[in-house]
């Protein structure tokens, strides 16, 4: 199966989260990819913890204009080291923040098609991120669109260790 959380509400990646855990708590073996995430975060201790393989590239600069070729790289440099996990024996693969990666140019939208494309039929495949489109939902056996209704962000509280990292 395919599953898709994106919309601009908060939860998408802890959606992620919470179902890699699972698996992780039924021997399933599990591998999370972060795209464009460089900060630490308490998702990943807890995931590496847990013995969930954690691919994450990204240097921590922000995109201004254009992607750079640097930025461009790392996110190709992670597309293509999901191909590889697909010959090995994950059962859930995760691509945390993948449309947004999309969104900012780093990857097309037929980039993620193939990805869903080439998905082995025993890997559970996850994407996150806002900007989902409509081929991508439509290839999707399950998506969940969070929606904002009121955030705390827009009263200016900043993120919060362990609650949005």
């Amino acid at each position: 199966m395919i599953q898709v959380y994106t919309g601009d509400g908060k939860g998408k990646t802890t959606a992620a989260v919470g179902l890699a855990v699972r698996a992780v708590g039924r021997g399933r073996k599990v591998t999370f990819f972060q795209f464009m995430k460089a900060w630490p975060s308490g998702e990943v201790n807890i995931l590496q913890h847990l013995g969930v393989l954690v691919d994450r590239e990204w240097d921590g600069t922000f995109i201004v204009d254009a992607p750079s070729k640097k930025q461009l790289q790392m996110v190709r440099n992670q597309y293509e080291r999901v191909f590889e996990v697909y010959k090995k024996n994950f059962e859930i693969v995760v691509l945390d923040e993948i449309l947004v990666a999309m969104h900012f140019g780093l990857l097309e939208e037929r980039d993620i098609v193939l990805l869903m494309q080439s998905r082995p039929q025993n890997v559970e495949l996850i994407l996150t991120g806002r900007g989902a489109t409509e081929a991508i939902m439509q290839k999707a056996d399950l998506v969940t669109k969070m929606q904002k209704i009121k955030h705390y962000f827009d009263k200016g509280v900043e993120a919060r260790e362990g609650i949005e990292y």
